[in-house]
């Protein structure tokens, strides 16, 4: 996968943690924040399906569709909370 090189300006205090996070796990810093921005765009992709999906189903739900998205919703939660998903 080809990179491209950006500048980017931050909070001092953000690019010490940054900075010192980086060396302490042996990573680049380049490195460090390409996977934080991948994972806050993997979050941001499934919030916006469910979003989509909430929308679609805005018109209201049979009793058998509410308790299947209640059941996905607690299993959905669930992973999250057993990987590490600080918004579960």
């Amino acid at each position: 996968m080809a990179t491209v090189k950006t500048a980017i300006s931050l909070p001092e205090t953000l690019f010490k943690e940054i900075d010192d996070l980086a060396r302490e796990t042996n990573v680049s810093r380049s490195k460090l924040l390409a996977q934080a921005a991948e994972e806050y765009l993997e979050r941001r992709r499934g919030q916006m399906l469910l979003k989509a999906i909430n929308e679609a189903y805005a018109d209201g739900l049979d009793p058998e569709e509410e308790e299947f998205l209640q059941v996905m919703d607690r299993k959905a939660r669930q992973w999250m909370r057993e990987n590490g998903d600080e918004w579960a």
